[in-house]
């Protein structure tokens, strides 16, 4: 475990100390778009933050080949170079495209290719446990289209939700961490290490994640582009894959009898690996809600719109910083609860757990509009948009007759004509990873009709 958060640290601090030079060189290098209508920040933000996190992916799988337990992956598995080679031509397909806007179909293909070049050196899914069946050993072509499957739509998944500042790094860092706690539990508890490129791929997507965040959690001052979105998602794809394609359900002898039984009692601890959407649930419901609602309105299932689960938050009235909370915690509850769940299937606790907190984010979807008070003896230690409006205070008061000072007049009248502003949708950092971005120069105002 030492050196797993060692290698963790490592990639985390390469990231943080790299993203403020990137930041400068996406400056000079013109990486900055401007405010378009249907962006949801307000002020011209540089992009490229890709290449900060390729960089600290490039040192965590560098300290981890020089430490004494981890190298034992790079001896025994392909897999850290099949998972590198991948990384780096999906990560220069990024920052092109966060340059010069490249095609949707050329991103498309790059995505493919990258997927084919990680399956060429033996990064791919071999077989499946399927309930009452077993193992079902996969043909060459089929493990090879399956796994090209799961790369591409992760990394739309991934890059779909990436439109607010923060909100992709944190929800990937999230199913990180849930899916390090899985794959560190098979390969320490169990000793089977055909985990340990798993667990090696999902401390170092952590580290990637939590080292950006800093510079990304709003107002942004950094975007990661399609560069580094597209990053996090292979990455996040290729520990999935590994761990479900390598380890054999038999391998774990948690139940004595046929492989058939085996695979069926031990289902539940593969919810969370047979496909990477589990723990990216979210994200992966925004993407086939967004291409249903493009299909159905004659669009491409690309083209960029303002119907996103983050954009209708905002809609409905949410800050954007409390919009990003709630989608963490939505990420947090299904993740983390698929994980309880496939170490202890037999209890109703987990259960009622998950339908309790279920309920309090329900809550908190229908109360976009809720600020809490301090008390009165409280008001002047607070920040003013926790204290009571002056009318109720008023009302309370024996001084209400009396005229407010020439003071708070104006304040009182700027607080009373301020308009609510719509936010626009996904912005510079959220163009999906196939869609054309607008190539038509829009000078309005974000939220403008």
């Amino acid at each position: 475990m030492r050196e797993y958060l060692l290698t963790l640290c490592i990639t985390a601090a390469v990231t943080y100390l790299l993203t403020a030079p990137v930041r400068k060189f996406a400056i000079v290098a013109g990486a900055m778009p401007e405010i378009r209508a249907r962006d949801v920040h307000r002020e011209p933000t540089p992009r490229l933050g890709g290449i900060a996190m390729f960089f600290g992916l490039c040192a965590g799988l560098l300290v981890a080949d020089h430490l004494t337990n981890l190298n034992q992956v790079f001896e025994t598995s392909n897999e850290p170079r099949a998972l590198l080679s991948g990384a780096a031509l999906i990560w220069l397909i990024g920052v092109l495209d966060d340059k010069f806007e490249i095609d949707a179909l050329i991103k498309l293909g790059g995505q493919m290719i990258a997927a084919g070049v990680m399956v060429v050196q033996g990064l791919t899914i071999l077989w499946l446990p399927v309930p009452g069946v077993g193992s079902v050993a996969l043909t060459q072509w089929q493990g090879t289209l399956l796994t090209v499957a799961l790369v591409v739509i992760t990394i739309n998944a991934v890059n779909f939700v990436d439109g607010l500042d923060g909100l992709a790094a944190g929800m990937v860092c999230i199913a990180a961490t849930a899916f390090f706690l899985y794959a560190y539990r098979i390969w320490y508890s169990y000793g089977i290490e055909a985990a340990a490129p798993a667990t090696l791929f999902s401390a170092i997507l952590m580290g990637m994640c939590l080292g950006f965040l800093p510079h990304n959690m709003h107002p942004a001052r950094i975007f990661m582009g399609d560069s580094g979105s597209m990053l996090i998602g292979l990455v996040l794809a290729a520990g999935a894959i590994s761990v479900t394609g390598q380890v054999d359900p038999d391998a774990l002898n948690l139940y004595v009898g046929s492989e058939k039984e085996a695979v069926h009692q031990t289902v539940p601890v593969y919810i969370p690996l047979l496909l990477p959407l589990t723990i990216i649930a979210v994200p992966a419901a925004d993407l086939i809600l967004a291409i249903v609602r493009r299909t159905w309105r004659g669009q491409s299932p690309f083209a960029a719109d303002r119907g996103h689960l983050h954009h209708r938050l905002l809609e409905i009235g949410h800050s954007h910083s409390r919009a990003v909370l709630i989608m963490y915690f939505w990420s947090a509850l299904i993740a983390f609860g698929a994980l309880a769940y496939s170490v202890n299937s037999a209890s109703m606790w987990i259960v009622l757990g998950v339908v309790f907190l279920s309920a309090i984010g329900l809550l908190l979807l229908l109360l976009p509009r809720f600020t809490p008070r301090a008390p009165r003896w409280m008001e002047r230690f607070v920040p003013p948009r926790y204290r009571r409006r002056g009318g109720a205070v008023a009302a309370l008061s024996p001084e209400a007759s009396t005229p407010a000072s020439t003071a708070d007049q104006p304040a009182a009248a700027g607080a009373e004509n301020r308009t609510p502003v719509v936010s626009g949708v996904v912005g510079v950092n959220g163009a999906t990873a196939l869609g054309p971005r607008s190539r038509l120069a829009d000078r309005r105002k974000a939220g403008t009709r």
